[in-house]
């Protein structure tokens, strides 16, 4: 989009200290050519993107309209790849190629919010048959020349910027804000509208650039996806549906002390990395525990600093899992109290983790009765209604920490109160999370749907997380009152749950 996901100045500060060390290759010769044949160039294409942003404040309205521009390239016979944030919450996509000003519209095939990824196709592709796509190439090494192609800040004829390769990394991805890749930095100015196109290095495709810093952050600094993490979307998608990204769903801890390695009993040979906390609905829930010490990974020796050497390279331990995919099996060894076992994991989607990131190309499900708006709890939500509720706060910031979603997979807020002369008086117990409603504990919007259904007493009572007494609205009141207040809202849907 013409504004490009910029990653926060405190996510830099979370990221691992300091690059580790890896051989650096000389700097390219000065007379080094960079194959940028034109004809390559009419395969990169300019996105113009209508959008519709969701309204979570009055879920029943259709959104807010507005629009972007971003850039895109082919790789197939009518198959063109960009960032899922350029294409988000689109309801119109027209493509132009540098030689062609006739706008061409085009439709989402694959979306991957949690790479930033998507492919799309041109409505009618004759348009496009002669074109070449460009081809993809390997990981560039540090220090060597790489190319940035696109449409940078709403221009209509593209642009090449020049930068060195400058650290390859294992970093979060801002569009969802809670995914972390694989990803290159270099110091070619990635700018909006850059998004989407293609980062070239002899004449072929080394990445898709996608983010970087604010220049009151950082000055000249980008980010490509690399050529590892687009493959994987492509193949992902070759069934024809995109799976997502899987993740053991366990956190760990470095053994860089030696009196660490001796109390979990390890040899100090700066091999293992502890296990410091274990999602239970995650891959390794029912097999890792706290303290345990991972040895290896698909015979991978895991170091005392969490990195493998992995296809030749030193790389984060998660990047073996992220080469999987959905009902793939990866072989664990660990350590527990001195003992050395070994077992077989089937990989999967943590799903609650989801509910912490942006999210998109999806409409705002919620519930109004009697004035009562009540939604799901996820980011959008926070963002959208600036939460400042202690008890809301406390439950989507330690949503994993303290494993709130096992007992309460999708919290439910009681986000507004829409004034009426049967509920004014509960206007100040807005944005609380719903426990139980006529008896029924809330773990997740079909339930207050199925609690609201239930008519065996004259009252509705509902009772909120944290708060000292029950709501309660008599229910013939309240039932009168709900015609009368979907008509003075203009409100045509009392309930979105979502598609089935």
């Amino acid at each position: 989009m013409n504004i490009r996901p910029l990653l926060p100045f405190l996510a830099l500060a979370l990221l691992h200290s300091a690059l580790r060390a890896q051989p650096v290759p000389p700097p390219p010769a000065a007379n080094q050519a960079i194959d940028t044949a034109s004809g390559a160039w009419e395969g990169i294409v300019n996105i113009d993107v209508s959008v519709l942003v969701p309204d979570y404040r009055e879920p029943w309205n259709a959104g807010q309209p507005s629009g972007g521009s971003g850039t895109g390239f082919l790789i197939g016979k009518n198959r063109f790849l960009t960032n899922a944030h350029v294409v988000s919450n689109a309801t119109r996509i027209l493509i132009r190629t540098t030689n062609d000003p006739e706008p061409h519209p085009a439709k989402i095939v694959h979306i991957a919010h949690d790479c930033d990824l998507a492919l799309i196709e041109a409505e009618d592709g004759s348009h496009f048959d002669k074109l070449k796509p460009l081809d993809f190439g390997g990981i560039p090494q540090l220090n060597t020349e790489v190319i940035a192609i696109g449409y940078p800040i709403g221009g209509d004829r593209i642009s090449v910027t020049r930068g060195v390769v400058s650290r390859i990394d294992f970093r979060p991805y801002s569009h969802t804000s809670v995914d972390s890749h694989l990803a290159i930095q270099v110091d070619a100015a990635i700018n909006p509208g850059n998004s989407g196109g293609p980062v070239l290095q002899e004449g072929k495709v080394v990445g898709v650039a996608f983010q970087g810093f604010s220049g009151r952050v950082a000055q000249n600094v980008g980010y490509m996806i690399p050529v590892p993490v687009i493959k994987r979307f492509l193949k992902d998608i070759a069934d024809g549906r995109y799976d997502h990204y899987v993740d053991l769903a366990a956190s760990d801890f470095p053994i860089e002390n030696p009196a660490q390695a001796k109390a979990l009993g390890t040899t100090n040979d700066g091999v293992g990395v502890m296990v410091g906390d274990v999602e239970p609905q995650g891959s390794v829930g029912d097999l890792l525990k706290i303290g345990d010490v991972i040895l290896s990974i698909d015979d991978n020796p895991v170091m005392n600093n969490g990195l493998v050497r992995f296809e030749g390279e030193l790389m984060d331990m998660n990047e073996i899992v992220e080469r999987k995919f959905a009902g793939d099996t990866i072989k664990l060894k660990y350590m527990r109290d001195g003992k050395k076992l070994e077992a077989t994991v089937t990989l999967k989607r943590f799903d609650p983790y989801v509910r912490l990131g942006a999210q998109y190309n999806q409409r705002p499900r919620y519930i109004v009765n009697a004035g009562l708006v009540f939604q799901p709890l996820d980011r959008n939500l926070m963002d959208a209604h600036q939460m400042r509720d202690d008890t809301v706060n406390y439950v989507f910031d330690n949503f994993l920490t303290d494993k709130l979603y096992v007992e309460r997979p999708e919290p439910v807020v009681l986000t507004n109160v829409l004034p009426d002369e049967v509920n004014t008086w509960i206007t100040p117990y807005a944005h609380s999370v719903v426990d139980e409603i006529n008896g029924v504990k809330i773990r997740s919007l079909k339930d207050v749907q199925t609690a609201l259904a239930k008519k065996d007493k004259p009252f509705i009572e509902i009772i909120l997380l944290e708060k000292n007494r029950p709501v309660v609205l008599k229910r013939e009141l309240a039932e009168a009152a709900h015609k009368r207040i979907m008509k003075t809202y203009n409100i045509l849907e009392d309930s979105y749950l979502g598609d089935e």
